[in-house]
């Protein structure tokens, strides 16, 4: 059984109810919020994206291997590398000497205190606004917006399936069980949120995710000809191409969790703060700025839980595995002991402010442009169910 044959017997299904809404209307209003939210907070993907590749190293041993192969195998090379001009300097004159010397404490001194960094160099914190500065300055403003184009690819049918799947697996378990209750809608949640990680989301954000982590400015055309991904039809041409059909697939676990338990708490939270609202204003109607803040605050509960999730999923879908080399990320499991035990605990939980940032005004556009829109066809008689 097909998934559009699923969705038309559970529509089927609920013909009963006077006020349910025509699928198509589902579609138009969810891929509209899709299309509003991705514009605006897309920077903040791109940041949150950028945070969760980089890598710390949080163990003291390692820092002084790396100060070693910096300053002092350098300086021992150099001082070897003076040794033979200055035991020739010895017979000269004394100013001969004196200018070897001098030479000698001047490379010395390099070494030791190596020349400040130039002032185009960008000093950034690891936080979320000091990712953003050092994006802006080596890349380019419009850097921030990379992977849009794959962004606007999938959040449309995201946001059209989210919406559509989640009302009818909802119709469809109510018919099936008599109940309306929160277990139902968080089932229908969770079930909305897998669907569209399958059909969309994964091919949509391994293709995202390459466009983001290309570190090239925007500002130079001539980087600009050299990057590696253009646009989301090249990237998908060149991933298949490199690592297969597989490649567009990578983090599906991961990412089929991640939207599992999103939809599930953001559709449970939303729908009963919705509900409650509009009991105590006797209608079943919500103002504009209700519907922002209600969608606001229950997209705010999934990542606080899930952020993990997102961490590794983000690290298997940069990661390019070659042929005959082992991958360093291979699983859920493996990725989360491995940044764990490299990183630290809380590298499992990067990127969580800009995330937050993003997904809750994102589920408040989201929300409120899907309201908005459904009111409106509503208003004007669109798909009307006899």
């Amino acid at each position: 059984m097909t998934l559009l044959s699923l969705f038309y017997i559970m529509a089927a299904s609920s013909k009963d109810g006077n006020k349910k809404k025509n699928p198509l209307q589902h579609l138009i209003a969810g891929g509209c919020a899709g299309l509003v939210e991705s514009s605006v907070c897309h920077p903040l993907d791109t940041i949150k994206t950028r945070m969760q590749l980089r890598r710390q190293t949080t163990s003291v041993e390692k820092v002084v291997v790396k100060m070693r192969h910096s300053f002092v195998e350098p300086a021992l090379r150099l001082s070897n590398s003076l040794q033979e001009p200055l035991s020739k300097t010895l017979h000269e004159p004394g100013l001969q000497l004196h200018k070897a010397a001098g030479a000698a404490a001047a490379a010395t001194e390099v070494v030791i205190h190596p020349p400040k960094q130039q002032h185009n160099v960008v000093q950034a914190p690891l936080g979320p606004i000091g990712t953003a500065r050092r994006i802006i300055q080596r890349e380019g403003f419009f850097s921030l917006y990379k992977g849009l184009t794959a962004v606007y690819t999938g959040i449309i049918p995201k946001m059209a399936i989210r919406f559509l799947s989640f009302e009818q697996y909802r119709d469809w378990l109510q018919h099936t069980t008599g109940e309306q209750s929160s277990r139902v809608t968080f089932v229908a949640g969770l079930a909305s949120g897998l669907t569209e990680a399958i059909l969309v989301v994964t091919p949509a954000e391994v293709c995202k995710i390459r466009m983001q982590s290309q570190y090239h400015s925007m500002m130079d055309p001539t980087q600009m000809q050299h990057r590696k991904y253009t646009n989301v039809l090249q990237t998908a041409y060149t991933i298949v191409k490199e690592e297969g059909l597989g490649a567009l697939y990578k983090g599906v676990v991961p990412t089929m969790m991640r939207q599992g338990i999103n939809q599930a708490v953001n559709f449970t939270a939303y729908n009963f703060i919705k509900r409650q609202v509009t009991e105590w204003q006797g209608t079943d109607q919500l103002h504009h700025w209700q519907s922002l803040t209600i969608g606001g605050l229950s997209g705010g509960m999934g990542p606080l839980v899930n952020n993990p999730l997102d961490v590794v999923k983000t690290r298997l879908q940069k990661q390019v595995v070659h042929p005959g080399k082992e991958p360093k990320y291979t699983g859920l499991v493996q990725a989360c002991v491995l940044i764990a035990k490299e990183e630290g605990p809380l590298a499992l939980w990067k990127g969580i402010t800009p995330r937050l940032l993003r997904i809750m005004p994102g589920q408040a556009i989201t929300f409120m442009t899907y309201e908005a829109v459904s009111a409106q066809m509503n208003r004007f008689g669109f798909f009307d169910r006899d």
